[in-house]
């Protein structure tokens, strides 16, 4: 049977969200709730910049990283290594079956909401309750992955294997290695900015679970509609300061443990909800995945555990 992913029914769940914080809104204007001083800078553009260390060129763990391109070459050749590693795991129906071994715990949050450039402690307080009520983790391959199952692992398009790495050095806005003395490395990957990611489609979505086209899913919302513009100009999703560490056994050349950090900065612009008019919200979603997951998460998650 085929597993669908959580981030793909994301859209849906994140334009629930945006509405929800406009309606809040009405609340706490009702309510004369006070609310924090705007941020003048809001609405602008964003510039990409590093979040991680640069890149210096040596040797780490008896192996030589001249430039980028190698270190993006090392982490290519432990992801596909370790995307072919497969075990037997007992599913919540009793049955046996193949998946990756390697398996991350998810965790999203949603962080700094805004309406009409201005954070509100009410609503603050409110959305993130009503995300963890909505939202439920998935069991997915190491990132970025669809699946569980080594099979049915692809890119949004449903037609390229996640299986093998697409990430490349011009994906990358900065990089860097850490030895740590025990046989492991750690990488530091940061990709370039991106609107509007798709998973295995672009620099983001070359490393990262992101979220896809939501343009489709706002114009299946009747609620919601434009005091002016399209879809295209009103939703933008600007994905930048996420990056991925990730520590590789440089001896199996597996990878032992990582994670993968993703912010998408959200903001839907000139919106009409019910009998609120032309309001803008914005939002932070960061989404976190570690590798390996435990026990615990399998069973909780989905109701498995490792044959």
């Amino acid at each position: 049977m085929k597993q669908k992913s959580k981030l793909g029914k994301f859209n849906l769940f994140l334009l629930v969200v945006l509405v929800i914080a406009l309606v809040a809104n009405i609340v706490v204007i009702s309510t004369k709730s006070v609310p924090v001083a705007a941020d003048a800078n809001a609405n602008e553009a964003a510039e990409d910049v590093a979040v991680i260390d640069a890149f210096a060129a040596g040797t780490y763990g008896g192996v030589e990283f001249a430039s980028i391109d190698d270190v993006v070459k090392y982490y290519a050749d432990a992801y596909n290594k370790t995307k072919t590693q497969t075990r037997e795991y007992i599913d919540s129906e009793g049955n046996t079956q193949v998946w990756y071994t390697m398996l991350g715990e998810e965790k999203l949050q949603v962080n700094q909401i805004m309406i009409e450039g201005k954070e509100n402690s009410m609503i603050n307080n409110l959305v993130p309750g009503i995300v963890g009520s909505l939202y439920s983790p998935g069991l997915n391959g190491l990132s970025p992955s669809s699946n569980r199952n080594p099979n049915e692992d692809k890119d949004d398009a449903g037609t390229t294997s996640l299986q093998t790495c697409l990430l490349t050095a011009d994906d990358l806005l900065a990089a860097n290695v850490k030895d740590n003395g025990d046989g492991t490395i750690t990488l530091q990957l940061q990709p370039k900015q991106v609107n509007m990611s798709a998973r295995g489609m672009d620099a983001q979505g070359r490393l990262f679970n992101s979220l896809g086209d939501i343009g489709g899913v706002v114009g299946s919302i009747n609620v919601l509609s434009w005091a002016q513009g399209t879809t295209e100009e009103n939703c933008l999703v600007d994905y930048r300061g996420g990056y991925a560490t990730v520590t590789i056994d440089t001896a199996s050349g597996l990878v032992t443990t990582a994670d993968y950090h993703m912010e998408a900065h959200i903001a839907v612009n000139h919106a009409n909800v019910a009998v609120i008019k032309d309001k803008s919200a914005t939002l932070l979603v960061t989404y976190d995945v570690h590798y390996p997951a435990s026990d615990d998460y399998l069973m909780e998650t989905k109701g498995c555990k490792v044959k």
